[in-house]
């Protein structure tokens, strides 16, 4: 048996594989695009399998599409959508700016599929793709495929984050350590502080995403090719979103100007940049970690993070901070992608963003990683990590920059001064004080307390 079968479309014949259940314009596509061997994600393809799915059952509402062919396509829809066709998506995404190679890949997988079932032809065109453009499809399944992962994947993992850190600064808030900035020994702080703040920044990461998921709810399905909705019925895009919605629990709504959604790129912009402001707080949190970590002899010491695996393949019995790092490496990732995203946003001439397969693939790419590092972060760092409490306590109570606490009693200039002799001679600053002051012992005690000192006021 020949190993090619003859396709023909528009352009004439073209030699697809025997056993593909794609068709011609996803040959020429795999043909003319041998850029980079990286095609379009899992998200993306199940994102365009629920469109179709939607479609079809839209056009056979509105009268447009009779129920045998809506019903193959819908089965052949199901397949894509979980999964069982994804070898059959080979398209580069490094394609025609407009996502039209992959959206007729989608057609003509499905036209095959439910050609097969039907017993008779499915048009991949006037049939899978009726009512639709490219141009609005793509757009959708961008929109589509990156609220699926942020419910599925994102905001489940950074609220696992959340509650860990928690957890975790309960466990821990009986521990005052000594507070740096700079690098540098300053006030103290207790442990739920510190651990507290991360808590913040991620919560707030939950609130921009969130926030900017309200616009990528919106679908320009149905707005066709340049937003005006030709060749589509006048409810087309409404009914597809509001299949969409109930299919996946996604609250997707038609977009009220399909032009913008169309042309533009926007809304994945703005998700983007809440990955990124995410992906700084990620990358405080992971490196703060490892500064915590860092030892065990002649590093901070703080805190030992969870023995995971070997840490060198010379140095026995050497451990590194191994997850920390690799969030550190997703977050640089996900602000990577965040400029090409940017760029990508601003590839909008006239009717039509022209990067849109670009865009699709680093924007699901970030929000997945930046989900699944949170929770791995949770899990193996966070979760686990155990307090050299004893170690804390004698560098707290060393701490020379403690005389900050005297400042309103005996001054800046008095203090400074304590506090370089203290460092100086390595001796306790309550000593010191004592020697080159009037304070009393119950006075020091009182205004040197590490722990008074994380409760603020004067």
């Amino acid at each position: 048996m020949s190993q090619y079968r003859i396709e023909r479309d528009s352009l004439g014949e073209v030699r697809v594989p025997a056993d593909a259940l794609y068709q011609a314009q996803t040959q020429r596509a795999v043909d003319n695009f041998p850029i980079s061997g990286l095609t379009i994600p899992r998200g993306m393809i199940r994102a365009l399998g629920l469109v179709k799915h939607a479609a079809a059952t839209a056009n056979e509402q509105l009268g447009l599409l009779d129920r045998a062919r809506a019903e193959v396509i819908r089965e052949a829809a199901e397949g894509v959508i979980e999964g069982r066709h994804d070898g059959e998506f080979p398209i580069d995404i490094f394609q025609t700016g407009s996502g039209t190679s992959s959206n007729m890949n989608t057609n003509e997988v499905i036209s095959t599929r439910a050609t097969a079932l039907l017993g008779e032809k499915v048009h991949p065109n006037d049939h899978v793709n009726m009512s639709q453009s490219s141009n609005d499809v793509i757009p959708t399944a961008i929109h589509v495929g990156a609220a699926l992962l942020a419910h599925e994947v994102l905001l489940p993992g950074l609220r696992h984050l959340s509650a860990t850190l928690a957890k975790k600064a309960a466990e821990t808030a009986h521990v005052v350590k000594t507070g740096r900035t700079h690098l540098m020994d300053a006030m103290p702080v207790r442990f739920d502080q510190e651990l507290g703040a991360w808590q913040a920044q991620v919560d707030h990461g939950i609130a921009r995403v969130e926030g900017s998921l309200t616009r990528i709810y919106e679908l320009a399905l149905g707005g066709t090719a340049v937003g005006t909705g030709i060749n589509a019925h006048p409810e087309f895009g409404g009914r597809a979103a509001k299949l969409l919605a109930e299919k996946t629990g996604v609250p997707f709504v038609t977009a009220p100007n399909k032009f913008q959604h169309i042309a533009a790129q926007d809304a994945a912009v703005e998700l983007s940049g809440a990955l990124k402001a995410l992906a700084c707080s990620l990358m405080k949190i992971a490196n703060d970690l490892r500064w915590m970590n860092s030892g065990p002899i002649a590093g901070v010491g703080e805190i030992a993070l969870t023995a995971l695996q070997p840490g060198s393949s010379i140095m026995p019995g050497k451990i590194n901070p191994v997850i920390p790092e690799a969030v550190c490496m997703v977050a640089a990732q996900i602000i990577g992608n965040d400029a090409a995203i940017t760029v990508g946003g601003q590839a909008g001439n006239f009717q039509l963003n022209v990067m849109l397969p670009m865009i699709a693939y680093n924007l699901m790419q970030s929000v997945e990683i930046a989900g699944n590092a949170a929770r791995v972060l949770a899990d193996d760092a966070i979760a686990g990590f155990t307090v050299n409490e004893a170690e804390i306590k004698g560098l707290v109570g060393k701490n020379p920059i403690l005389v900050t606490a005297l400042n309103r009693v005996i001054g800046y200039d008095l203090g400074a001064k304590i506090a370089k002799k203290a460092y100086a001679e390595k001796r306790a600053l309550k000593d010191v004080a004592r020697e080159l002051t009037d304070l009393t012992d119950e006075q020091l005690d009182a205004a040197l307390d590490p722990r008074q000192l994380t409760e603020g006021g004067v």
